[in-house]
């Protein structure tokens, strides 16, 4: 009797059986109407399923997901964190690319979350943090959301729970890689869990593609509907008739059966996830394009429209690849040397302006007896470089400056009967000896889009303005490691970059100055531009700054086709100057 009381005793204090995270989700999570196209409480997915269970598992010490949209992983990954607070008390931190990032997603997604959900209401608190937002409590833990450009707040807390999001948006910095400094964060725990996921960019350089590489590699494998065989679905079994992307469809790999939309739910019902690395312990690695998705907007027919939408300009078709694929993007073919883009020259220029052009930008670089300008013209889809022109002085002379703006208010007589004019530019205002004198330039501009920018590497948008002020004015930060990344890919698939013959032989080495390479920095691969020794760079400066300034353009296309007809009343044409440049002549 004395052992069976004993038994029941020790019964009694056993913790109960743990849930699998996916039903402990489904039971336990809402989603509120504000944040979730399909309100109310959560039903997952089968493929969210696995990944679910392998966060909420024990014995998985790191869980990394390959992740396309469209496929409700970010809800996950909130549900994962919602658990690890009502069930695991712990300190968390959650990491994400930037503080706008981590005020989002507080704001946006995990409060809604919490508030909307009966089981988490009043589980966060606002913490004794200076900043309160970013900074909760709750029993037995705490939540910390952290940037990932503030390196210096991560040595300020150690965590059991790792949460990291769009890792590979997060670049290496001074201190090394903000991830593998957060992860530091975790070795006093022997229970940490640690959970990678992003949306692959780059190849060579992937944070989550190289996780991936080192988990047991999971793929979603799905049966055919015809003869049983199961297979990852890919981009490559995806096909329709020419010219007819609402009939796309799927073909079974192993004996070519013809699989329809509609089989697509049973398909994923059945699915099932498949480890190719078995031998690899404690590192669950899932990896998950949007074919599998079962939401209208991934249909396979909505899917190959938009491919084909996208496929002829790289900086959309490396979007597919990224977020509805799941696949880093590789740079195409090989580097495109000088004679080759000269080769391509066409009959066209400042005083033949092409019927396509409706927008002109302009990128000047400052050097130290000159100013060179290259001006594009850009259509819809193209871009064409007109001309470049060198304004040679010092730009410590005021006659330097009149003259450039003289060229920067210059008219050009378009096909259609109207005039284009220079609707923006970009004025290099990185180099110390003559950032005043560029900002006097600019400053007084700013209303005709007359901008002084600064070139900065890392991932960057395109162009964006200081958030204060510098002498009255701001100054226009501009992307150039992602502009030129674009532009190499472009110049590597043809035509859509077009240019001027007379574009000197000069001018297309210095576009081609600089190479694309993989360096190592604190042991981290990061993407680089570096020159070719013995090359300038102007016109590539030029070039890229010309291309921030169309970035920083909203243009009303239809108004403009209307325009450029001489629909409304046209400046008064101003004459052109060509100022010839003797160094290229040289």
């Amino acid at each position: 009797m004395l052992l069976e009381l004993e038994r029941r005793a020790r019964a009694a204090l056993r913790p109960p059986p743990r849930l699998p995270l996916s039903e402990w989700i489904e039971r336990h999570v809402v989603l509120p109407a504000d944040v979730s196209a399909l309100p109310g409480p959560v039903r997952l997915y089968p493929f969210q399923r696995g990944i679910a269970d392998a966060m909420g598992d024990p014995a998985v010490e790191r869980v990394t997901l390959v992740k396309a949209v469209r496929v409700g992983l970010s809800t996950l990954m909130a549900g994962g964190l919602a658990s690890f607070v009502a069930n695991e008390p712990a300190p968390v931190l959650m990491l994400l690319p930037t503080e706008a990032d981590a005020r989002d997603a507080m704001v946006s997604q995990i409060e809604p979350l919490f508030d909307a959900s009966p089981s988490l209401a009043g589980l966060l608190a606002p913490d004794g943090d200076r900043n309160t937002l970013l900074s909760r409590r709750f029993a037995g833990g705490s939540l910390k959301i952290v940037a990932a450009k503030s390196p210096r707040n991560l040595r300020r807390h150690n965590v059991r729970v790792l949460l990291i999001d769009e890792a590979d948006a997060m670049l290496p910095g001074p201190e090394g890689s903000p991830i593998l400094l957060a992860e530091k964060r975790t070795i006093s725990f022997g229970n940490r869990k640690i959970i990678i996921g992003s949306t692959p960019l780059h190849e060579e350089t992937s944070n989550v593609l190289r996780s991936y590489a080192a988990s047991d590699k999971r793929v979603f494998e799905v049966p055919c509907p015809h003869c049983g065989h199961r297979f990852e679905l890919l981009w490559r079994h995806i096909q329709w008739p020419e010219g007819k992307p609402s009939e796309a469809h799927a073909v079974c790999p192993e004996n070519g059966c013809v699989i329809e939309e509609v089989d697509k739910p049973a398909m994923v019902e059945a699915g099932r996830w498949r480890a190719t690395a078995p031998e690899v312990q404690g590192h669950a690695g899932f990896r998950l394009n949007a074919l599998v998705s079962p939401l209208p907007n991934a249909s396979w027919s909505k899917l190959a429209a938009e491919f084909l939408a996208a496929k002829d300009d790289p900086e959309t078709l490396q979007v597919f690849v990224n977020t509805i694929l799941a696949e880093g993007w590789k740079d195409g073919g090989e580097e495109v040397d000088e004679a080759a883009l000269q080769a391509r020259a066409e009959p066209f220029g400042l005083e033949a302006i092409p019927a396509d052009v409706l927008a002109i930008t302009a990128g000047c670089d400052v050097q130290d007896d000159r100013i060179e300008v290259t001006l594009c013209g850009w259509s819809h889809t193209e871009l064409f470089v007109l001309g470049h022109v060198i304004v040679w002085g010092s730009p410590d002379d005021d006659t330097t400056w009149l003259e450039l703006d003289a060229l920067l208010k210059s008219r050009w007589k378009h096909p259609a009967g109207g005039l284009l004019k220079v609707d923006a530019a970009v004025v290099d205002a990185g180099d110390g000896d003559w950032t005043e004198r560029v900002y006097a330039f600019c400053f007084p501009r700013a209303v005709r889009r007359i901008m002084a920018g600064k070139g900065v590497s890392g991932a960057r948008p395109a162009i964006q303005a200081s958030k204060t002020k510098v002498r009255g004015g701001r100054l226009w930060i501009v992307g150039v490691d992602g502009i030129k990344t674009t532009l190499a890919n472009r110049l590597a698939r043809g035509r859509s970059i077009r240019f001027s013959e007379t574009l000197e032989p000069a001018w297309f080495e210095q576009l081609t100055s600089e190479r694309r390479t993989v360096r190592y920095f604190k042991g981290q691969p990061i993407r680089r531009f570096e020159r070719i020794p013995g090359r300038r760079a102007e016109a590539l400066d030029c070039v890229v700054y010309a291309y921030a300034a169309r970035h920083a353009l909203t243009l009303n296309w239809t108004v403009r086709e209307e325009e450029v007809k001489g629909a409304s009343t046209p400046p008064v044409a101003r004459p052109v100057t060509v100022y010839r440049s003797r160094w290229m002549d040289g």
